[in-house]
């Protein structure tokens, strides 16, 4: 047997011990923990055991080539020097690496800045994420058609399992209710979003428009307009912004990121000019919200006589609407047909012009509902109450794993998306987390999410 041999059998043994040490570290901990926290002894023995065979299972995933330990003997016939072994494995999990040394830096900086914040509870979050984060990526090769929406639905679970942990009341009643009410805002803002980005294209007049509607709605009914009539009136115009949206930028495709962005600052600006004529509150309407209005957005809303805002259940439905509609009719086949690959689609006779405009036009209609809605929950008109919307619907579609490239995700992928940034926000709120903290770890929790999702394959490499 050759030297390179010799060091490869005895590198198996001792990746073995590393991996078991490290368990036994991970387990080790969270029982301190548990014991510090004055947890039952029967729940800190269960989970010291439980979190040391998840670690040793992992490992065997992570430090070992595909297949485990049985697939790194097999490499015997062609091994590597030790230093050789540890660059291949560096390189096959320079994702995964770079994802977890982010995580650890956002929470040695939070430690160090935020008072308070480093604590067991919030260590013991940490190793659950870390371990999720290297479970979800290991496991994820095996599912590779939906691999963005099994490692979303891991971040999910994961968080939500973190915020019932250390945040009281997390998981209560209450919290579920403003939890789903707040995603139903962002979800609705998102439907556009993915729209156009199945297309390759990015809409940015939807903060603009969200808010637009939410001061013209109050604005038309402080005029005497009935307030049935007026929301009909500014939904009609939101789709008409959204109709020259994308007439202007399917002409100036190149241009279209910037377009939409100038569209909405002139739809902002007009309806801020018109709004103030007379009026000292430039860009504020005050006025009565109709009782309906507010049922359907406020957290004291009812449906049918359940304690459930109905906006939540305009979502759900809006949901299942799109998902369905996306996959099995003929406009969401065609959809990702031009997504996909223009050239191949419009041999097969498909008006890229006819989808173009329509996935805009829904985008603008969709937005303006969401500024109507906005002010059932606020009962005052803000210009400003879409502009948290420019961010967080490009990185709920984005957490989600809808490409925006086009062609691949849906909108099933952006409401994963928009439940993960819900509970995120929600938990970092819960642990006293300031607005700027909240953006950065949101940003950072974006990156690794790219990074996993670049590794799939796009629909143009496999039509």
């Amino acid at each position: 047997m050759s030297t390179a041999a010799v060091r490869h059998g005895f590198a198996h043994p001792v990746r073995k011990w590393v991996g078991l040490a490290l368990a036994a570290v991970v387990a080790g901990a969270g029982a301190i923990v548990g014991v510090q926290q004055g947890q039952p002894v029967q729940h800190v023995i269960f989970y010291t055991v439980a979190t040391l065979a998840l670690v040793v299972w992992a490992w065997n995933a992570f430090a070992y080539p595909q297949g485990g330990p049985a697939a790194d003997a097999a490499h015997e016939t062609a091994p590597l020097g030790a230093r050789a072994a540890w660059k291949a494995f560096l390189l096959r999990n320079r994702g995964l690496i770079i994802a977890l040394a982010l995580l650890l830096l956002a929470f040695i900086v939070a430690s160090l800045t935020a008072e308070g914040f480093f604590n067991g509870w919030n260590v013991l979050a940490l190793a659950v994420i870390v371990l999720l984060l290297v479970v979800s990526v290991k496991v994820s090769r095996f599912f590779e058609a939906n691999r963005s929406a099994f490692v979303g639905l891991m971040v999910l679970v994961a968080l939500f399992a973190i915020g019932s942990f250390i945040v009281p009341g997390f998981a209560s009643t209450t919290n579920l209710k403003a939890m789903l009410l707040f995603a139903a805002f962002l979800g609705l803002a998102c439907v556009g979003q993915t729209l156009v980005a199945l297309l390759g294209a990015l809409d940015l007049s939807i903060p603009f428009v969200i808010g637009a509607a939410n001061v013209g709605l109050l604005y038309l009914m402080g005029l005497g307009v009935p307030s049935w009539l007026a929301v009909i009136f500014i939904l009609v115009l939101g789709t008409l912004i959204g109709l020259v949206n994308g007439i202007l930028s399917f002409r100036l495709q190149g241009q279209a990121l910037i377009l939409t962005l100038g569209i909405g600052f002139a739809v902002s600006g007009l309806v801020q000019i018109l709004t103030s004529i007379g009026s000292q509150y430039m860009g504020n309407v005050f006025g009565q919200v109709p009782g309906w209005l507010r049922n359907l957005a406020a957290m004291n809303g009812h449906t049918f006589g359940l304690p459930l805002p109905p906006v939540i259940l305009i979502w759900i439905a809006l949901a299942v609407l799109l998902i369905v509609g996306m996959r099995r009719t003929v406009y969401g086949r065609f959809l990702y047909a031009l997504g996909g690959n223009r050239a191949a689609a419009s041999r097969q006779m498909i008006s890229e012009r006819r989808y173009w405009w329509l996935a805009f036009s829904i985008s603008g209609g969709v937005s303006a509902m969401a500024g109507c809605l906005l002010l059932g929950w606020s009962g005052g008109g803000f210009i400003g109450v879409g502009q948290p919307y420019l961010f967080m619907t490009l990185a709920a579609v984005v957490v989600g794993g809808t490409s925006l490239l086009g062609g691949y995700g849906g909108y099933g992928f952006t409401v994963i998306g928009v439940l993960v940034l819900q509970v995120l926000t929600s938990l970092l709120i819960g642990i006293g987390l300031q607005l700027e903290w909240q953006q950065f770890v949101i940003g950072l929790l974006i990156l690794p999410m790219v990074a996993l999702y670049a590794r799939s394959p796009h629909i143009r490499t496999q039509v």
